[in-house]
């Protein structure tokens, strides 16, 4: 067995404790069987034997690998193993001293003695360390498993793995067995956890298969007991695949029942199929949550498009953190029975209000604002179908860029101390007139954030914040890709994929909603202080490395148990009306700025003047009222240079080609 590093510190250590361990036992035995008189015993015959008992419990315990069981996992298999091992070098110093002293060197009884006293010193040790860690005694118990079991390889060491393997073990009817764990690091190769064995690294399941195979039956499945990279994921999907098993994954710790292991068909941990997200690979960011339970805590607060994918999750962690009230809003009747219905469940002593209301309507919104009184407002309302929006421009910008202005000027009315707008990486270089109409909220939100700062300098008193947080795509939300993936895939394929180089960058929508939920603590924990450097500035979510689409497709379609171009094929049907191949976060004039989150960077797009956009939106909102499609379209490029920049690099790369 081979060992690096820190591990091999570890069970060096181990391995030392356990030696020394034996030689005091013996002389703890002696005197215990005979109390003062033991000092007769105590010569050279006694030191010899003494040696050659550390010597051989020491041989012994390094070929039975004693030390290799994790401290931090100890339990019952481990006194087992404790126990053989101890009775297997009684028996062999019983051997050797009989045959150089005859046991004379000490009282024979003492060896019985000694059994007691050296399992107690090694295993009291390991278990009082596990209890320290786990806080109690529940998980030093459990039971052999049965052989009726769908046998599992796991992938990964730690607390959720060592979790599974007890839950398995000492439920009868647990339906999985255990036969061995992968791991990313090879310094844990041969370590064991409730004396399953570490077999190998990640990259030598096909040697470790074989092994399994030869010794036992083959396993049927990979179980991941954590988070990988995506390239690492992809890797082992690939082999997974080659070998004939399924992968699952588990639930996180935090969704553990706290009774897991329950026999009487209550809760138990059962491996999830791996979703989607788990290829994205990304490592989980730390969060601030403590700013985040200060910014929510005790206030009211309003989340626009409330029904929504996005807007339901602001909602859920937003309730989570015990606002004083929290109101819903949304024009989509269904939308907004639902999340209310769920919130009555989750959370139902949080104050609510359901309000079903459009964000054109702006005598509506003053309305909604001067009944509720909110503290904060979170404006997550907005049409985000590219095609939709593009078939429908006028109604995209009456949503998108009247609705957010609507929203916004309806906060300034009612002194909300910050609105919080949600935006896209469309709005940057934008091809199409959702980004377009996006970037023109933005303008907005920027304008009056920078205006009420400066009115703050002049007049001092409050003034309300205007915090834009922008990201890309986010899985599973209403009309993105993967629904609609896993539609084709349900219904045979094929499934279709606009360009084979098109790529998106994509975020989970919790992981979307809890840096949202961040970017607006660092910029509103402290309402007082109004001269801070991110006026005007839009906050940027680390999207991480983009995936390209079709990569996308095809590792949905091996998640669901098939074969990409056999089972299911894979069409590419053409970029779609004001579709980009690539998108981006910032634009090359945007001065990228750290923060103190490493989960969130600073943008600083050019901003308008205040007086000169607000003719804009007005003229545009009369056009777009009226349904004047032509002239909402030259309006809108007029006030989005960058959307008529493209329109005219697109033009003349149509023209070339």
């Amino acid at each position: 067995m081979k060992l690096s590093g820190i591990r091999l510190q570890r069970a060096a250590n181990a391995f030392m404790h356990d030696v020394a361990v034996a030689a005091l036992s013996f002389m703890i035995s002696l005197f215990l069987r005979l109390g003062s008189g033991a000092t007769y015993y105590i010569n050279e015959n006694f030191i010899l034997a003494l040696v050659l008992f550390t010597l051989v419990c020491a041989m012994v315990f390094w070929f039975t690998g004693l030390y290799r069981g994790i401290w931090r996992y100890a339990s019952l298999d481990d006194v087992i193993a404790i126990g053989k091992a101890v009775s297997l070098a009684l028996l062999v110093f019983l051997a050797v001293t009989f045959t150089i002293t005859r046991l004379d060197a000490v009282p024979r009884s003492m060896l019985f003695i000694n059994w007691f006293v050296l399992v107690f010193l090694l295993a009291a040790p390991r278990m009082a360390y596990r209890v320290f860690k786990d806080q109690g005694f529940t998980h030093l118990l459990e039971h052999t498993p049965d052989s009726g079991r769908v046998p599992v390889l796991l992938v990964g060491v730690g607390d959720a793995a060592e979790v599974f393997i007890r839950e398995m073990a000492r439920d009868p009817a647990a339906p999985y067995e255990v036969l061995g764990i992968l791991d990313n690091r090879a310094g844990r190769t041969g370590l064991q956890i409730r004396g399953v064995r570490v077999l190998g690294t990640l990259e030598e399941l096909p040697s470790v298969l074989n092994e399994v195979e030869f010794r036992a039956r083959k396993p049927q499945r990979l179980v991941l007991t954590k988070r990988l990279e995506r390239e690492t994921m992809e890797r082992l999907l690939d082999m997974a695949d080659a070998a004939g098993m399924t992968i699952a994954r588990l639930p996180r710790l935090t969704d553990f029942p706290s009774d897991t292991g329950a026999t009487d068909g209550g809760h138990r941990i059962e491996p999830r199929p791996v979703a989607i997200e788990d290829l994205l690979g990304r490592t989980q960011t730390k969060l601030d949550r403590g700013s985040m339970h200060r910014l929510i805590a005790g206030r009211r607060v309003l989340v626009t498009g409330a029904g929504g994918s996005i807007g339901a999750e602001l909602v859920r962690q937003i309730a989570d953190f015990g606002p004083a009230q929290i109101t819903l809003l949304d024009h989509a009747e269904f939308a907004l029975y639902s999340i209310d219905l769920e919130m009555s469940e989750r959370h139902p002593h949080v104050p609510r209000s359901s309000v079903l209301a459009d964000v054109r309507d702006r005598a509506r919104l003053d309305q909604v604002l001067a009944q509720q009184r909110p503290d904060l407002v979170f404006h997550a309302a907005a049409f985000k179908h590219v095609p939709m929006v593009e078939s429908n421009p006028t109604e995209g910008v009456l949503t998108n860029v009247i609705g957010t202005r609507n929203m916004a000027d309806a906060c300034l009315k009612a002194g909300v101390t910050a609105m919080v707008l949600i935006s896209t990486d469309k709005a940057i270089n934008p091809t199409n007139v959702m980004g377009a109409s996006k970037r023109l909220a933005e303008t907005y939100c920027q304008a009056l954030d920078l205006a009420q700062r400066q009115r703050f300098k002049r007049e001092g008193g409050r003034a309300t914040r205007f915090v834009t947080l922008r990201f890309g795509n986010v899985l599973g939300s209403t009309g993105s890709v993967v629904p609609l993936f896993q539609h084709q895939i349900a219904g045979g394929g094929p499934v279709t994929v606009t360009h084979p180089d098109v790529q998106r960058y994509f975020m989970t929508i919790r992981e979307a909603v809890e840096l949202v939920l961040q970017g607006a603590a660092l910029s509103i924990e402290n309402p007082a202080d109004n001269l801070r450097d991110d006026a005007g500035k839009i906050y940027v979510l680390d999207m991480g490395e983009p995936i390209k689409i079709v990569e996308l497709a095809r590792q949905m379609i091996r998640l669901a148990g098939l074969r990409p171009g056999k089972d299911i094929e894979i069409s590419f049907i053409g970029l779609r009306p004001g579709e980009k191949l690539n998108e981006e976060l910032f634009h090359p004039q945007e001065p990228m700025l750290q923060t103190s989150h490493p989960g969130l960077r600073l943008a600083a797009p050019r901003t308008s003047n205040l007086e000169l956009l607000a003719r804009g939106l007005d003229e545009i909102a009369d056009k777009a009222a009226s349904r004047q499609e032509a002239e909402v379209l030259a309006i809108l490029r007029r006030l989005v240079p960058e959307y008529s920049a493209q329109l005219e690099d697109a033009g003349r790369s149509a023209a070339i080609s």
